[in-house]
Protein backbone atom coordinates (compact mmCIF):
# COMPACT_ATOMS: atom_id res chain seq x y z
CA UNK A 1 0.00 0.00 0.00
CA UNK A 2 1.80 3.04 -1.24
CA UNK A 3 0.95 6.07 0.69
CA UNK A 4 1.15 9.89 0.30
CA UNK A 5 2.01 11.89 3.36
CA UNK A 6 1.44 15.63 3.08
CA UNK A 7 5.00 17.99 3.15
CA UNK A 8 3.48 20.24 5.18
CA UNK A 9 4.59 22.14 8.98
CA UNK A 10 1.68 20.56 11.06
CA UNK A 11 2.58 19.61 14.46
CA UNK A 12 3.64 16.55 14.61
CA UNK A 13 0.58 14.66 16.39
CA UNK A 14 -1.77 15.79 13.48
CA UNK A 15 -1.57 12.55 11.24
CA UNK A 16 -2.88 13.07 7.69
CA UNK A 17 -2.18 10.59 4.61
CA UNK A 18 -3.74 10.19 0.62
CA UNK A 19 -4.06 7.22 -0.53
CA UNK A 20 -3.34 5.88 -4.16
CA UNK A 21 -4.67 2.79 -6.17
CA UNK A 22 -2.05 0.68 -4.68
CA UNK A 23 -2.43 -2.06 -3.03
CA UNK A 24 -6.12 -3.65 -2.07
CA UNK A 25 -8.34 -6.33 -3.35
CA UNK A 26 -10.12 -4.50 -6.17
CA UNK A 27 -10.04 -5.95 -9.66
CA UNK A 28 -11.25 -5.11 -13.21
CA UNK A 29 -11.56 -1.01 -13.58
CA UNK A 30 -11.62 -0.53 -9.65
CA UNK A 31 -8.44 -2.89 -9.12
CA UNK A 32 -6.44 -1.83 -6.54
CA UNK A 33 -7.34 0.09 -3.39
CA UNK A 34 -10.37 0.98 -4.37
CA UNK A 35 -12.46 2.98 -0.83
CA UNK A 36 -15.53 3.73 -2.29
CA UNK A 37 -18.58 1.76 -2.24
CA UNK A 38 -20.79 3.91 -5.01
CA UNK A 39 -19.07 2.84 -7.57
CA UNK A 40 -19.88 -0.63 -9.00
CA UNK A 41 -17.56 -2.39 -7.18
CA UNK A 42 -18.01 -5.61 -4.94
CA UNK A 43 -19.44 -4.29 -1.33
CA UNK A 44 -16.69 -7.13 -0.27
CA UNK A 45 -14.01 -5.58 -1.58
CA UNK A 46 -14.55 -2.19 -0.78
CA UNK A 47 -15.23 -3.49 2.62
CA UNK A 48 -11.56 -5.49 3.02
CA UNK A 49 -10.12 -2.24 1.22
CA UNK A 50 -11.26 0.02 4.03
CA UNK A 51 -10.39 -2.90 6.89
CA UNK A 52 -6.75 -2.80 5.57
CA UNK A 53 -6.77 0.98 5.30
CA UNK A 54 -7.86 0.76 9.20
CA UNK A 55 -4.92 -1.83 9.62
CA UNK A 56 -2.39 -0.38 7.43
CA UNK A 57 -2.83 3.23 9.61
CA UNK A 58 -4.04 1.99 12.83
CA UNK A 59 -6.63 4.25 12.84
CA UNK A 60 -8.34 5.30 16.01
CA UNK A 61 -11.55 5.07 14.49
CA UNK A 62 -13.32 4.30 11.17
CA UNK A 63 -13.14 7.39 9.14
CA UNK A 64 -16.42 9.69 8.77
CA UNK A 65 -17.38 8.37 5.06
CA UNK A 66 -19.35 10.65 3.81
CA UNK A 67 -22.26 10.82 0.68
CA UNK A 68 -20.33 13.14 -1.32
CA UNK A 69 -22.87 15.26 -3.92
CA UNK A 70 -20.63 18.30 -4.92
CA UNK A 71 -21.77 20.73 -2.85
CA UNK A 72 -20.90 22.52 0.27
CA UNK A 73 -22.51 20.88 3.48
CA UNK A 74 -19.75 20.87 6.12
CA UNK A 75 -20.13 17.65 8.42
CA UNK A 76 -19.70 17.92 12.22
CA UNK A 77 -17.43 14.83 12.96
CA UNK A 78 -18.55 14.58 16.42
CA UNK A 79 -22.37 14.32 15.44
CA UNK A 80 -22.40 12.97 11.94
CA UNK A 81 -23.56 9.79 11.08
CA UNK A 82 -21.82 7.52 8.26
CA UNK A 83 -22.94 8.09 5.00
CA UNK A 84 -24.36 11.67 5.98
CA UNK A 85 -24.92 13.93 2.88
CA UNK A 86 -22.16 16.66 2.52
CA UNK A 87 -18.31 17.09 1.20
CA UNK A 88 -16.16 18.56 3.99
CA UNK A 89 -15.85 17.45 7.68
CA UNK A 90 -14.32 18.67 10.74
CA UNK A 91 -12.75 17.39 13.73
CA UNK A 92 -11.58 18.68 16.87
CA UNK A 93 -11.25 15.50 18.84
CA UNK A 94 -8.56 13.08 19.03
CA UNK A 95 -8.81 10.32 17.51
CA UNK A 96 -11.95 11.64 15.55
CA UNK A 97 -10.68 11.15 11.39
CA UNK A 98 -11.90 12.75 8.89
CA UNK A 99 -11.92 11.69 4.98
CA UNK A 100 -13.23 12.39 1.78
CA UNK A 101 -12.88 10.41 -1.73
CA UNK A 102 -11.60 11.79 -5.20
CA UNK A 103 -10.99 10.27 -8.31
CA UNK A 104 -10.09 13.67 -10.27
CA UNK A 105 -11.78 16.37 -7.69
CA UNK A 106 -9.40 18.24 -5.18
CA UNK A 107 -9.54 16.99 -1.98
CA UNK A 108 -7.63 19.62 0.91
CA UNK A 109 -6.91 18.55 4.52
CA UNK A 110 -6.14 21.41 6.64
CA UNK A 111 -5.18 21.67 10.26
CA UNK A 112 -4.75 24.95 12.35
CA UNK A 113 -1.04 25.87 13.53
CA UNK A 114 -1.75 24.97 17.04
CA UNK A 115 -3.15 21.39 16.08
CA UNK A 116 -6.32 21.66 17.64
CA UNK A 117 -8.90 21.60 14.88
CA UNK A 118 -8.58 19.13 11.24
CA UNK A 119 -10.34 19.05 8.26
CA UNK A 120 -11.45 17.25 5.11
CA UNK A 121 -12.59 18.73 2.03
CA UNK A 122 -13.88 17.38 -1.56
CA UNK A 123 -14.03 20.23 -3.76
CA UNK A 124 -14.54 19.51 -7.61
CA UNK A 125 -15.25 22.82 -9.67
CA UNK A 126 -19.54 22.79 -8.32
CA UNK A 127 -17.80 22.85 -5.12
CA UNK A 128 -15.48 25.53 -4.79
CA UNK A 129 -17.74 27.72 -7.16
CA UNK A 130 -20.75 26.98 -4.48
CA UNK A 131 -18.59 27.89 -1.65
CA UNK A 132 -17.11 24.42 0.31
CA UNK A 133 -13.93 26.23 1.13
CA UNK A 134 -15.21 29.11 3.01
CA UNK A 135 -17.84 26.69 4.63
CA UNK A 136 -15.39 24.46 5.73
CA UNK A 137 -13.29 27.44 6.93
CA UNK A 138 -16.34 29.26 8.73
CA UNK A 139 -16.97 25.27 10.67
CA UNK A 140 -13.21 25.25 11.78
CA UNK A 141 -13.60 29.03 13.66
CA UNK A 142 -10.24 29.59 13.54
CA UNK A 143 -8.40 32.77 12.56
CA UNK A 144 -7.50 32.39 8.84
CA UNK A 145 -3.88 33.58 9.84
CA UNK A 146 -3.53 30.51 11.49
CA UNK A 147 -4.78 27.70 8.97
CA UNK A 148 -2.18 25.37 7.65
CA UNK A 149 -3.88 23.28 4.11
CA UNK A 150 -2.63 21.08 1.87
CA UNK A 151 -4.08 20.34 -1.71
CA UNK A 152 -3.92 16.41 -2.67
CA UNK A 153 -3.91 14.60 -6.10
CA UNK A 154 -6.41 16.00 -8.74
CA UNK A 155 -7.22 16.21 -12.46
CA UNK A 156 -4.35 18.74 -13.71
CA UNK A 157 -4.57 22.12 -15.60
CA UNK A 158 -3.11 20.70 -18.98
CA UNK A 159 -6.05 18.01 -18.43
CA UNK A 160 -9.47 19.54 -16.72
CA UNK A 161 -11.39 20.77 -20.08
CA UNK A 162 -14.51 22.64 -19.11
CA UNK A 163 -17.46 24.59 -20.66
CA UNK A 164 -17.77 27.71 -20.56
CA UNK A 165 -20.43 27.77 -17.65
CA UNK A 166 -17.88 27.03 -15.49
CA UNK A 167 -15.11 29.90 -16.35
CA UNK A 168 -17.76 32.39 -16.18
CA UNK A 169 -18.98 30.98 -12.96
CA UNK A 170 -16.14 31.82 -11.27
CA UNK A 171 -15.17 34.97 -13.20
CA UNK A 172 -18.62 35.78 -11.81
CA UNK A 173 -17.17 35.83 -8.01
CA UNK A 174 -13.67 36.91 -8.62
CA UNK A 175 -12.52 38.13 -12.11
CA UNK A 176 -8.94 37.17 -10.95
CA UNK A 177 -9.76 33.93 -11.75
CA UNK A 178 -9.10 34.85 -15.62
CA UNK A 179 -5.17 33.25 -14.64
CA UNK A 180 -6.41 30.09 -14.01
CA UNK A 181 -7.96 29.37 -17.25
CA UNK A 182 -6.42 28.71 -20.91
CA UNK A 183 -7.85 28.04 -24.00
CA UNK A 184 -9.03 24.78 -25.49
CA UNK A 185 -10.39 23.79 -28.83
CA UNK A 186 -13.86 25.40 -29.41
CA UNK A 187 -15.27 26.99 -26.65
CA UNK A 188 -13.98 24.98 -24.28
CA UNK A 189 -11.15 25.96 -21.74
CA UNK A 190 -8.41 23.89 -19.42
CA UNK A 191 -9.27 24.72 -15.72
CA UNK A 192 -6.60 24.81 -12.96
CA UNK A 193 -8.34 23.68 -9.96
CA UNK A 194 -5.16 23.94 -7.91
CA UNK A 195 -4.89 27.79 -8.77
CA UNK A 196 -8.64 28.37 -8.50
CA UNK A 197 -8.29 26.90 -4.61
CA UNK A 198 -5.24 28.84 -3.94
CA UNK A 199 -7.57 32.25 -4.79
CA UNK A 200 -10.24 31.15 -2.83
CA UNK A 201 -8.24 30.67 0.39
CA UNK A 202 -6.36 33.81 -0.22
CA UNK A 203 -9.49 35.48 -0.96
CA UNK A 204 -10.35 34.12 2.59
CA UNK A 205 -7.15 35.09 4.10
CA UNK A 206 -5.49 31.71 3.95
CA UNK A 207 -1.87 32.01 2.87
CA UNK A 208 0.07 28.82 4.11
CA UNK A 209 -1.10 26.27 1.07
CA UNK A 210 0.78 23.32 0.43
CA UNK A 211 1.21 21.17 -2.01
CA UNK A 212 -0.86 20.69 -5.53
CA UNK A 213 0.46 19.60 -9.20
CA UNK A 214 -0.12 15.57 -8.68
CA UNK A 215 -2.51 15.07 -11.68
CA UNK A 216 -4.59 11.85 -11.08
CA UNK A 217 -5.49 11.99 -14.83
CA UNK A 218 -2.05 11.23 -16.73
CA UNK A 219 -1.00 8.97 -13.56
CA UNK A 220 -2.84 5.83 -14.33
CA UNK A 221 -0.71 3.64 -12.05
CA UNK A 222 -0.67 6.25 -9.03
CA UNK A 223 -4.14 7.39 -9.31
CA UNK A 224 -7.67 6.45 -10.40
CA UNK A 225 -9.14 9.14 -13.04
CA UNK A 226 -12.74 9.48 -13.32
CA UNK A 227 -12.38 11.40 -16.24
CA UNK A 228 -9.81 8.81 -17.81
CA UNK A 229 -11.71 5.69 -17.02
CA UNK A 230 -15.46 6.59 -16.04
CA UNK A 231 -16.30 3.58 -14.18
CA UNK A 232 -13.08 3.42 -11.62
CA UNK A 233 -12.55 3.33 -8.11
CA UNK A 234 -11.58 6.48 -5.51
CA UNK A 235 -8.85 7.39 -3.27
CA UNK A 236 -9.04 8.41 0.25
CA UNK A 237 -7.52 11.88 1.50
CA UNK A 238 -7.88 11.63 5.73
CA UNK A 239 -6.65 13.37 8.79
CA UNK A 240 -6.92 13.10 12.71
CA UNK A 241 -5.70 14.34 15.75
CA UNK A 242 -3.15 11.67 17.34
CA UNK A 243 -1.01 11.60 19.89
CA UNK A 244 -0.46 15.26 21.08
CA UNK A 245 3.10 14.18 23.38
CA UNK A 246 4.60 14.55 19.91
CA UNK A 247 4.80 11.32 18.30
CA UNK A 248 4.67 10.34 14.95
CA UNK A 249 3.17 7.55 13.58
CA UNK A 250 4.11 7.93 9.98
CA UNK A 251 7.74 8.95 11.43
CA UNK A 252 9.22 4.96 11.09
CA UNK A 253 6.80 4.10 8.14
CA UNK A 254 8.27 3.57 4.50
CA UNK A 255 5.69 2.72 2.29
CA UNK A 256 4.61 6.87 2.43
CA UNK A 257 6.31 9.27 -0.28
CA UNK A 258 5.83 13.15 0.59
Amino acid sequence: MQLIRPDWPAPPWVQACCTTRSGGVSTGVWAGLNLGDHVGDEPRHVARNRAALRTALNLPADPLWLNQVHGCTVAQRATAAPGCTADAAVACRPGAVCAVLTADCLPLLICDRRGRRVAAVHAGWRGLAAGVIEGTLKALGESPADLLVWLGPAIGPAAFVVGPEVRAAFLAADPAAIGAFQPAAGDRWLADLFALARARLAQAGVTRVYGGGDCTYSDPERFFSFRRDGVTGRMASLIWLGDSTGSDFFASRTNLTP
